[in-house]
This record gives structure tokens, sequence and C-alpha cells, in this order.
């Protein structure tokens, strides 16, 4: 029969009035079984689990994925791959959401805590998962077809989803920042490699400007993430794992601010402080009017779409350069995890085992030029013959993995406005830091500010 006519719209809205009510029984009953059991999950946890295991044809509900991919560039892969699912799991379907990366996590955490309106399944930000671990809005992924071939993934990657020795996510995909720049502009500036260090960079950038004249030679995001590169080369961190500190103001942090705002000077680089800044800063670079900025693999399908790179060879992909402390990228990437409070737990294990499978990765890394995050998709010639994933290789290799402290993901959101500011020239370096290490009091549970 066919499956129009099967699945009437009736029934899926039925399916949906009875979420709500579902969805605040189930959280209770997560909270209670918690209470009871020491935390080992309930029977309908378990049931849900056996059911997609070992009948998972005879799982029925209704998923809600929440999808924070670049809704262009990235999004159409993984609807794609959404009606691939539901073609092999007749009996389920997906409501497929794109929503705003920025912003994502607190809309969850908003919906999670009122028990309405949050997705059964999140591809959520690898600095979010130990947040939303901790605060208990993750159903544990140990033991369900959700985690089926573990052993696969990159260690790295997947250490982003454990939090007190339970899993709760998979690694979805990986990345890190490296150095984007353009070969012909180089050829012209009679440069002959990327450069290797922080004051190579300032060298290379001013010969770019020279040898191009109205072009900037380095752009950088005013954004605390793409700050991580410049404070891993001093060898600090926002937080200090071993003292647990929030570490803001640290020299560390003020030294690598330091050294972004002599490579944004005028005859060296450029930066943007509006609410347009990434944006800006990656049409510079498509255009040719940027030689050199700091991004993500993530960027590449988008950048390939602009004139300076008509030729996809022109695209030049190396190591962020290295401070005095050593040269490091943050690992970043996003993970599947699963709401606590979902209705549908053994569809959802499905999808995310589905999701997440090594021939998925495959298809969506070839599509979007991203970082697979498990070891057999790199074998693949898809994969092992695409040029942007091969030059991304090197610099995830050396990438410094983020703070697993649940909380430390939103320091990036707080440190930011006051980045912004100081890259403006609104407040001093010191004074800058000082105020966002104050706000950040309270934001990383049991680290002192």
């Amino acid at each position: 029969m066919n499956r129009a006519l099967r699945r009437t719209w009736s029934t899926r809205q039925n399916r949906r009035a009875h979420r709500r009510f579902t969805a605040l029984t189930a959280v209770a009953a997560v909270s209670l079984t918690l209470a009871a059991c020491g935390g080992d999950g309930g029977s309908d946890q378990a049931d849900a689990a056996r059911q997609a295991a070992e009948d998972p044809q005879s799982v029925t509900g209704t998923v809600t994925w929440w999808d924070t991919s670049d809704a262009t560039n990235e999004a159409p892969a993984f609807r794609e791959l959404v009606e691939r699912f539901e073609q092999k799991y007749p009996n389920i379907d997906v409501d497929y959401v794109n929503v705003p990366f920025d912003g994502a996590d607190d809309k969850f955490k908003t919906a999670a805590q009122a028990g309405d309106g949050a997705p059964d399944v999140m591809r959520a930000d690898v600095g979010w998962t130990p947040t939303f671990a901790a605060l208990g809005y993750l159903q544990p992924l140990d033991g369900t077809p959700a985690l089926k071939g573990s052993d696969d993934y990159l260690s790295t990657p997947m250490r982003s989803n454990t939090y007190e020795g339970k899993t709760y996510g998979v690694p979805e995909v990986t990345d890190t920042l490296g150095l984007l720049y353009n070969k012909e502009h180089f050829a012209r500036a009679g440069i002959t490699e990327p450069p290797k260090t922080w004051d190579d960079l300032r060298t290379a950038a001013r010969k770019l400007e020279q040898a191009i004249p109205g072009t900037t030679g380095v752009f950088l995001n005013a954004d605390a993430y793409f700050l991580l590169p410049f404070i891993y080369g001093q060898g600090g961190d926002v937080v200090d794992m071993q003292s647990q500190q929030i570490s803001i103001d640290s020299p560390e942090v003020t030294a690598a601010v330091e050294t972004v705002r002599d490579l944004t000077a005028e005859g060296t680089g450029a930066t943007d402080t509006s609410a347009n800044k990434y944006t800006n800063m990656l049409n510079g670079f498509k255009g040719g009017t940027t030689s050199m900025m700091i991004n993500g693999p993530w960027a590449v399908s988008d950048v390939l779409t602009g004139k300076a790179f008509a030729d996809p060879e022109n695209l030049g992909v190396a190591t962020v350069p290295a401070g005095p402390k050593g040269q490091a990228g943050p690992v970043g990437g996003h993970n599947l995890v699963v709401y606590a409070g979902s209705p549908d737990l053994a569809a959802s294990y499905l999808f995310v085992e589905f999701l997440n499978s090594a021939e998925s990765q495959a298809y969506a890394a070839a599509r979007n030029n991203t970082m697979p995050t498990r070891r057999s998709v790199y074998e693949r010639p898809e994969i092992a013959d695409n040029p942007v994933i091969s030059a991304f290789q090197e610099p995830l290799e050396g990438a410094a993995p983020r703070p697993p402290a649940p909380g430390a993901g939103d320091l990036y959101d707080i440190v930011t406005p006051y980045y912004e500011q100081i890259l403006g020239g609104q407040v001093s370096i010191a004074d800058g830091l000082r105020q966002a290490q104050q706000k950040a009091k309270g934001a990383v549970p049991g680290f002192e500010s």
C-alpha cells in the first residue's frame, strides 16, 4: 500500500497532539527512575532499546530532528538522508527542522526545561553535549543501537559525548580551524609556502596588501571561538581544568588577543565587529578581496561558489600558524543527541544509528566537504580522494580537544561581545577581559572565576 495512504495526515496530527503530554510524562518517569535506581534507566528505556535492536521494523513513531547545519550548503545532504531513512523504516516519520546554529543551545534548554517543544534528536555542538547531559536533558545511549559500531569512531570526537561514565551522543562530524588562502594571490606576492608562525602570517599579509592593492592580507573573525588557536599558541585556554578555574583574563589569553589586534591592524589585515562579521569575512575571501582567513571545513562548499575559486585548485588549506607555545586549532564538530523526554526513544535510536552509519557519513562528507568521525569512512574512495578533506586531516591531527567541563562551551558566547569591543577599540584588552571574567562567574559549575 502507498505510504501516503497508509499514514494519513490525521494520524500524524494525532501523534503530535499527544507529544507534549507524553514528553512530560517521560521526563517525569526518567526522573523517578533515576532517583529509585541510581541512574540505571527504567524499564521503558530498556524496552525501547531492546525493540530497536531486535525488531526494528516493528518500531513506529515520529522523530523530530533539529538539524543545526548550514541551511543552504549542508542541509540538503541531510534532508536526502532523512528520505532514505523513511524508506528503510516506513513506520517512522521524521519531522525535519533546520534550526539556526546561533542560539540553538538556548532554544533546546528552554524547551527541555519546559517539557514542551524539545526535539527527539538534535545536532548539538560538541561543547553543548556535556552541559545538556549535566542538566539531565539527554538520554544515555549505552546499550542502544545508536552506539552501534562505536569502536570505529575517532577517539577525540567520541570523548566529547561522555559524561560521568555514560555516553550521551555520537559524533556526527568533526572539524578544526585551519588557514585558508588564495594560491593565486600568494603567487603574485611571491609567497612560496603558507606561513608557519604568527610572525610569518604578519609578513605574508603585508606582502599581499603591497602586491595586490585594495586586498586585505588576512581577515580574522572577532569571535571567541576563532580566538582559540591564538590562545592555544600561548599555551592557555578559557578554563584551567587542573586548577578548576575560569581563565579568561589570564596572561595567555591577554597575549593571544594582543596578537590578533596586531594582525588586524591597518596594513596587515582586518576584522569586523558587526552582526554580519562572519558573512563579511567569507564574502571577502570568496570574492578575492581577502587573501587569507581562519575558518573550518564547513565553510569550503560555500567558498568554492565564489568567483575567486571558480578553479577549486586555487584554494589552499594549511594548519593554523604556531604561537610561542605550540600550534593547534580547537577540535570542533557536532554530535547527535537524544532528548531524555522523547516519547519515541526506539525510533530515535534507529534514526541516530542510520544517520551516523559509515554509509551515511560518507555520503554527507562527500557532498559537504566535511570531516567524518568514523575511521573506516576515510578509507572510502570518495573521501580518500577528496582534496578538501585530505587537506584538513593534518590540521585535525594536531588539534586540541575542547574542555569537557559542563558550561565551558557557554564561555565563547560570554567572551565574544567583550572581544568585539577590544578589537573595535572601545575598551582596553585588560578591561575587556576582566569584564568577561566577571560575567562568566558561575557559568562553569565548580569552577572559580
